[in-house]
């Protein structure tokens, strides 16, 4: 019955559904490191902080994969950087399955690097690749395929969370990661097999100083993107956790599982989005709207926490109500950006506009930790709400053309 439901099924669909699954697969493995990592390195004793600094090059190596990486999908097609990102990622597991000897600091932020962009190149391939297998004119169809694959990443982000402590709990530090680099595997090779299509090359080969956007509308979704995410990592990278375990006093069992499961709801959230904006749509105006709403939550936040109004309830419901708005912002962006790319070399849009994400991400975590350090919660967060405010400016800019 699967056999002949699959035969039915069209080259597109099939071809979003090996997509999705090399997604997934990478995605859950990602988690799974980054809690692995966490905590192994907790247990030695480093500091949160130094901990956080393991993923430095991750994040940096993110933002020259994003450009880089969209200029290699539109000259060599999205399947191969796909498939590279997936076994670059092998080779980072692997890295850090081989002796525990050699995991110095230096040691794991080579390999985090090697994960950063294997990630990056993964991420940026699959959402580049569902522009083109979905027929033009079909906004409604494009955004909900999106949501789809945006939602569920960050789900399965979460529960990768769950299953780094697992398999650390059941087969120790090294036999997770060569549990998982098995696991890498086979869908590397499954991908190798299933992946047909050469979806993104241009027809003309790009050149290298073509890396750069010269769309105004392009540009402005990226600036929008950087300060968005920016605006996440400077209060929940490194300044939450270590809030929640000195402040409140919870373990990392707790602090993990709490973030966990705000990722998995924030990701079910992401991939419904659609349904959420259905009267609205998909558009600059309601991204717009949806911004101003989210820049308010922060400053909320961080005045409750000034007045010390039951902080627990103050950063949990916060945290709550936070993540759904903005993952409905997330995925707005996701989609219009997809949509506006041109189909010839889509990568090369969708890369430079990751770039931006990546520099967000890099420039929140910077920020979470010194900010913490030198003026506590409620300054992140302050800066949290001036970085959304300055995302809704970028974005009402765009929402005056349509």
């Amino acid at each position: 019955m699967t056999q002949s439901l699959m035969a039915r099924l069209s080259p597109e669909i099939k071809q979003y559904l090996v997509i999705t699954g090399n997604y997934w697969s990478f995605t859950l493995t990602d988690g799974a490191l980054r809690m692995l990592v966490v905590l192994y390195f907790h247990q030695l004793g480093y500091s949160p902080l130094a901990i956080a600094s393991l993923f430095l090059f991750y994040e940096i190596f993110g933002v020259v994969t994003n450009l880089l990486g969209g200029w290699l999908g539109a000259r060599l097609g999205l399947n191969k950087t796909m498939n590279i990102g997936l076994f670059l990622q092998i080779v980072a597991v692997s890295m850090l399955a081989l002796d525990e000897q050699l995991l110095t600091i230096a040691y794991v932020m080579v390999a985090q690097a090697l994960s950063g962009i294997a990630k990056d190149l993964n991420k940026m391939s699959a959402k580049s690749a569902i522009k083109l297998l979905v027929p033009k004119d079909q906004d409604s169809t494009l955004y909900k395929w999106v949501a789809l694959l945006t939602g569920s990443k960050n789900a399965l982000k979460g529960v990768g969370f769950f299953l780094g402590g697992l398999l650390l709990t059941l087969l120790g530090f090294q036999g997770a990661l060569w549990f998982m680099t098995a696991m890498l595997s086979i869908t590397w090779l499954s991908s190798l097999l299933l992946l047909k299509q050469d979806l993104g090359k241009k027809k003309n080969k790009p050149k290298f100083n073509e890396l750069f956007s010269k769309s105004r509308q392009l540009n402005l979704l990226a600036a929008a993107r950087l300060f968005l995410f920016a605006s996440r990592d400077v209060w929940f990278v490194v300044a939450l956790p270590v809030f929640l375990a000195s402040t409140f006093g919870w373990d990392h069992w707790w602090v993990g599982g709490f973030m966990a499961s705000w990722v998995i709801a924030y990701g079910i959230v992401q991939a419904n989005a659609p349904k959420i904006t259905a009267k609205q749509g998909g558009n600059y105006q309601q991204a717009f709207k949806w911004v101003a709403l989210l820049s308010i939550i922060p400053a909320l936040l961080a005045l409750g926490l000034w007045l010390n109004w039951q902080p627990k309830i103050v950063i949990i419901a916060g945290l709550l109500i936070f993540g759904a708005v903005f993952a409905v912002n997330s995925s707005l962006h996701s989609f219009l950006i997809v949509k506006i790319a041109d189909s010839d070399g889509v990568s090369m849009d969708v890369g430079f506009y990751y770039m931006a994400n990546a520099m967000g991400r890099l420039l929140g975590t910077v920020l979470s930790g010194l900010v913490y350090q030198l003026y506590g919660l409620e300054a992140c967060l302050m800066i949290s709400s001036a970085m959304l405010i300055l995302a809704g400016g970028f974005t009402y800019g765009l929402s005056k053309r349509g």
